[in-house]
């Protein structure tokens, strides 16, 4: 008996281990990884390069005073609506000392030459009566008669324009600041009590508000040479604006820089495209903005991943790897048409439902950290 249990279990033993080696050769036969594939399918392709920018109004006004001195009073504020010749701000004239003793030291003069021109003219005007002085010798002393009384005049102009800021005695003309367009006031720089200087030819002068038309928006960016070339006049712009996301605006463009400007080791071009602005909306200036520039569009074509292609080592032509059976994979040579940096537009080389092989998975990232 213990003879029969002895070869008995000596056969379970046998039989065990084959059953093990064949369920190893049966698992090592299976394939290490199958691939997962992806579809060749019809799609709509936009080709469209991403603008960042700002809205700005089109002009933008600078208003500056005529003469120096001190700001008095400030009438309006930022943000308020005005009208052409709508009074801002006031200026109190403060004047030059010795601006002030030269002028009057002028009309000193020029008095003092009046009065001599003037004897000098009564006596001859005597003597050109009596037939003593020719025609000719007293229409020379009568034009520097003439001549002393207007050198008087523009003396006294001078000295009151230096002293009041105007040569009729009242100032307001000049001291008054007043709007020269219609439009919102974006800013006011200065504060009462600020001193101002005009306008001149050595100086751009103290700027006391900057007025715009908000009516008249323009969208204002930059775009990398590598994507300028693609752009031409008017071509349609869709802005978004950070503040107001879900608002979109048509716009066109109306100008592209012909010189670029050198960024970080990057060119890049300055364009501006006219915005489309409705007075329901209130968009102010400075405003971020992105612009939408359609480079290209194909409706219903044929197209796969980027992410699929595959490129030759020697001729750096793309490829993709097609399936044909289980686990068996067939390269084909395709030709490319439009990207939107996602999806690829094949013009040949692959048939709709051809199923092409994720060659580059990703890998998951570690939870550890």
């Amino acid at each position: 008996m213990n003879k029969f249990v002895k070869y008995g279990l000596v056969g379970l033993g046998v039989v065990v281990i084959l059953g093990a080696i064949v369920v190893f050769l049966k698992q090592n036969s299976k394939p290490k990884q199958l691939f997962k594939t992806e579809t060749v399918e019809k799609k709509d392709i936009t080709n469209k390069v991403i603008v960042t920018g700002k809205v700005i109004p089109e002009d933008e006004i600078e208003i500056k005073p005529q003469i120096s001195g001190i700001i008095e009073k400030v009438y309006l504020e930022e943000g308020a609506k005005v009208k052409a010749g709508e009074l801002i701000a006031v200026i109190k004239v403060v004047p030059n000392e010795q601006s002030v003793y030269q002028a009057r030291g002028r009309v000193n003069n020029a008095k003092v030459a009046l009065t001599n021109a003037e004897t000098d003219y009564k006596r001859n005007k005597t003597l050109f009566d009596k037939g003593v002085v020719s025609a000719q010798d007293f229409q020379n002393i009568q034009l520097a008669f003439d001549q002393a009384k207007l050198e008087l005049q523009n003396a006294q102009n001078d000295y009151q324009i230096i002293l009041k800021g105007s040569a009729g005695g009242s100032s307001s003309a000049n001291t008054n600041i007043r709007a020269t367009v219609n439009g919102t006031i974006l800013e006011i720089p200065v504060e009462e009590g600020d001193q101002v200087i005009q306008s001149n030819n050595f100086n751009d002068g103290t700027t006391i508000a900057t007025i715009a038309d908000m009516g008249k928006m323009i969208f204002e960016g930059e775009v990398d040479e590598a994507e300028v070339g693609k752009l031409h006049v008017g071509m349609p712009l869709e802005i978004s604006l950070g503040a107001l996301e879900e608002s979109k605006f048509d716009a066109k463009l109306k100008f592209i820089a012909p010189k670029g400007v050198e960024e970080e080791g990057a060119v890049q071009f300055k364009i501006e495209g006219d915005l489309v602005v409705t007075d329901s909306m209130n968009i102010r200036a400075g405003y971020s903005a992105n612009a939408s520039i359609v480079l290209d569009e194909k409706k219903d074509v044929m197209s796969i991943k980027e992410a699929l292609l595959q490129f030759d080592k020697d001729t750096e032509q793309p490829y993709v790897e097609v399936e044909t059976g289980e686990n068996q994979y067939e390269r084909k040579d395709v030709e490319l048409g439009i990207s939107d940096g996602i999806d690829v537009e094949i013009v040949s080389g692959l048939s709709e439902g051809d199923k092409i092989k994720v060659w580059n998975k990703l890998e998951k990232k570690s939870t550890d950290n």
